[in-house]
């Protein structure tokens, strides 16, 4: 233990820093649309992960088959993931309105591992490496690291990405009507609104927002059938310590829990890949709600 610390430069320190804020941005914007899911649809959706995989693959497809790149596969496979996530809601989710969460929870699990196994079949099983854009190449020589200008582009979009939608939600006649939606439905359907589109845009956004930030992933980690899997327990995990029913606290909890792993790394690499979830179960023990939610 003494040799982790004295051997410990500023550089390792501040490049291993990096890396968690960019875990964390990625963890950031997945618990946005999970979290938003989950707040206005009660639906614990287990097939985040596939669609957080299904943008990183569309965006390999649109380049590989269409010639399209980057910028333009960041609106179309959030687009296009979002439709089909509008098809899901509507056909299959919406029939499991009132009845426990589990049969949603069973049902999104069902539909990620259909997803996955299509794409195993597809791709096969290695990571297929995505190109980065050019003009997004490089960095920048800081005094204390050197910073690649993409990683730096995805921790700026994830965090104006972040704010947009929480502003959105909180500050907005859409956003109160979205909220009045989940807590009296009827009633706010006898103002004229169309709750059940409501509802299904909500869960296209949240689908949405998994591909984007599946498409942001894809130059950095590759594209594989598996990327979304794993990265969703950490997600969940985020999403519990900041609060169900809250989408800025698992949007801040997925960025500390970037940095805290990133950390962690740095000081006792072999705590790295369970901190989340101590993290996780001290919280619970404290505060069960989570340390934004409220009590119901």
């Amino acid at each position: 233990m003494d040799g982790i610390f004295t051997s410990l430069s500023m550089p390792v320190l501040f490049g291993q820093v990096l890396v968690g804020l960019i875990n964390g941005a990625f963890y950031a914007v997945m618990c946005l649309g999970l979290s938003l899911v989950f707040g206005m649809l009660r639906i614990i959706n287990f097939a985040h992960g596939a669609q957080y995989m299904l943008g990183a693959v569309l965006a390999y497809f649109l380049l590989t088959r269409l010639g399209i790149g980057y910028w333009g596969a960041m609106i179309i496979a959030p687009a296009l993931v979002a439709a089909v996530g509008m098809v899901i809601e509507r056909l299959l989710l919406r029939r499991l309105t009132g009845t426990d969460p589990l049969y949603g929870l069973l049902m999104t699990f069902g539909l990620a591992l259909i997803a996955e196994s299509a794409i195993l079949h597809w791709l096969g099983a290695t990571a297929i490496p995505y190109p980065m854009p050019d003009s997004l190449k490089g960095g920048t020589k800081l005094s204390f690291m050197f910073l690649p200008t993409y990683r730096a582009w995805v921790v700026c979009v994830s965090l104006v990405l972040c704010v947009a939608v929480w502003l959105a939600l909180e500050r907005t006649r859409l956003g109160s009507y979205l909220r009045a939606a989940t807590d009296n439905p009827v009633l706010v359907q006898n103002f004229g609104l169309n709750v059940p589109l409501m509802l299904t845009l909500t869960y296209g956004a949240g689908a949405g927002l998994a591909a984007l930030a599946g498409v942001l992933a894809a130059p950095i980690y590759g594209v594989s059938f598996s990327m979304g899997s794993g990265l969703l327990i950490t997600v969940f995990a985020a999403i519990v310590i900041g609060g169900m029913n809250s989408i800025l606290g698992a949007t801040v909890s997925g960025l500390a829990l970037g940095l805290i792993e990133g950390l962690t790394k740095v000081l006792y690499p072999p705590a790295s890949s369970v901190i989340v979830f101590v993290v996780m179960i001290l919280v619970l023990t404290v505060r069960p709600q989570g340390l934004f939610g409220r009590q119901e």
